[in-house]
């Protein structure tokens, strides 16, 4: 008798501060189905609405972040993808961005929506034996979660565009030698690397890093006169917070500061 196969889905696990997401359909080289797409938005709502949450981390079980979609699940007669929810965080970040720091870990396979979902957060780790690929153009279509844009505020036009239009399959180092991503480290090591970066986020004071993103993103989304703007509230955020009451305390005393998120 054999072992019927797991069931395709995205778990979440808390672990004090940060909510650690795995994408788990290890069979498939962890291609996505609808509902495993619903399952991610519904942790990364989570990871955005809950006050105790910090950071988040990003991470795929087995040998492959992600072959991408099963496409006939989203695209065919029979498909059963539905639009995410009102309130909900979009994966991909277009609609919704969850306001917590996401640390992705990826390795083997990370094609197509894999490097969308990997950009769509704010720190990439990446397995030595990692290998990307953004091949919509060559299916016939383009790419529709983030890569038009995302690629060229990670790695620049020129690098952008080239990948980009050749649709072309490259490794770790020049992921990382472009900007895609931040670390390259042996394979099977990069989920433990991502939940170090975590680890280490989540003692400074969340809400520091919550308006650093926020700003961030002011700044890609609108321009610099609109991040200048955003500095008034920014200080204001921070200043009047008790994480800086106590950052102040700590420094004096010289202890590490023990921060609260308010």
């Amino acid at each position: 008798m054999t072992e019927s196969t797991p069931e395709p889905r995205v778990t979440h696990e808390r672990i004090d501060h940060i909510l650690k997401i795995t994408i788990d359909n290890p069979t498939k080289k962890n291609a996505f189905i609808p509902e495993m797409m619903a399952q991610l938005s519904d942790a990364l709502t989570l990871l955005d609405r809950e006050d105790d949450l910090w950071v988040g981390v990003l991470c795929a079980a087995g040998d492959h972040f992600t072959a991408g979609l099963d496409m006939p699940k989203f695209f065919g007669p029979g498909a059963t993808a539905k639009p995410t929810p009102a309130g909900n965080i979009d994966p991909f970040g277009l609609l919704s961005q969850a306001k917590k720091p996401i640390v992705t870990a990826v390795q083997g396979i990370c094609f197509t929506i894999g490097i969308e979902l990997a950009l769509a957060g704010d720190i990439v780790i990446a397995a030595d034996d990692s290998r990307f690929c953004q091949m919509e153009a060559k299916r016939g279509i383009a790419p529709l979660g983030g890569a038009h844009f995302r690629y060229l505020t990670r790695a620049g036009w020129g690098n952008a565009m080239y990948h980009l239009f050749l649709c072309d399959e490259f490794g770790a180092a020049q992921a990382h030698r472009i900007g895609l991503v931040q670390e390259v480290v042996p394979a099977g090591t990069q989920i433990d690397r991502a939940m170090e970066i975590a680890r280490i986020i989540a003692a400074n004071a969340p809400l520091g890093i919550q308006v650093t993103k926020q700003a961030g993103r002011t700044f890609i989304e609108h321009g610099e006169q609109a991040a200048i703007a955003a500095v008034a509230t920014v200080r204001e955020r921070v200043m009047t917070s008790a994480d800086a009451a106590e950052g102040i305390r700590s420094f004096v005393e010289r202890r590490p500061a023990v921060f609260q998120g308010r």
